[in-house]
């Protein structure tokens, strides 16, 4: 039966399953390197900001363009802009390696914006209460805002982690590997429906997944907050 609905893709087996690891190896590898920068990119923001640990206009505006602006190119142009870079720094702009540089550029950020904004959600007055405490700048980064923000900072992982999903997806049509490239050039380009809807099958149980170790994630982290 399934080799009657799914024709061609029922044949693909172990193309999918390449497909999948290697969405799963861009995805984890860009929220690695996008995660570590784009989090110490939000707490710059967060500590440089007008009501921030260390007010500082120039560095804040400065961080505050290159966010907005990164976050504004859409990832298709993106792809297209630092292909010389991605050449220059991995030796090719085709493949998986190479499409994982343009999907790092582009989340990094996105995440940054989601780190401040779930920073910002900590109430002032425990700030305010670490402060009095005599307690560092360094201190309440770690102590306070990480640890009170946590909940956040967990949803806007999850969040960010869907988002690259869908930027892999994105970047099959620069023959990036992954599901994007199976659902685009051995499906949709050529006419192979049943080939386009497994590998969307496929990239939406991705998406479920990291959405439920998201939520368990959450309830973990409130259950220790409370």
């Amino acid at each position: 039966m399934i080799e009657q609905l799914l024709p061609n893709a029922s044949q693909m087996t172990d193309d999918f399953v390449q497909a999948t690891i290697e969405t799963i190896v861009m995805v984890s590898v860009a929220m690695v390197i996008a995660g570590v920068i784009g989090l110490l990119l939000g707490i710059v923001l967060l500590v440089t900001g007008e009501y921030g640990l260390r007010p500082n206009r120039v560095v804040y505006w400065t961080l505050d363009q290159i966010v907005n602006i990164g976050r504004s190119i859409p990832f298709i142009i993106l792809l297209a802009i630092i292909m010389p870079f991605t050449r220059l720094l991995v030796g090719t702009s085709i493949g998986t390696t190479a499409v994982t540089v343009p999907i790092v550029v582009g989340t990094i950020p996105f995440f940054a914006r989601q780190v401040q904004n779930a920073l910002l959600e900590v109430d002032p007055g425990v700030v305010e209460a670490a402060k009095a405490m005599g307690t560092s700048d360094t201190g309440i980064v770690f102590r306070v805002y990480l640890r009170e923000g946590l909940v956040s900072l967990i949803r806007a992982a999850s969040f960010t982690i869907i988002n690259l999903i869908g930027l892999t997806a994105m970047a099959g049509v620069v023959g990036g590997g992954g599901l994007g490239s199976t659902a685009l050039q051995d499906g949709y380009q050529r006419g192979r429906t049943d080939v386009t809807f497994t590998a969307m099958v496929l990239i939406l149980i991705i998406v479920f997944i990291t959405q439920v170790i998201g939520n368990i994630a959450v309830r973990i982290a409130s259950h220790g907050r409370s």
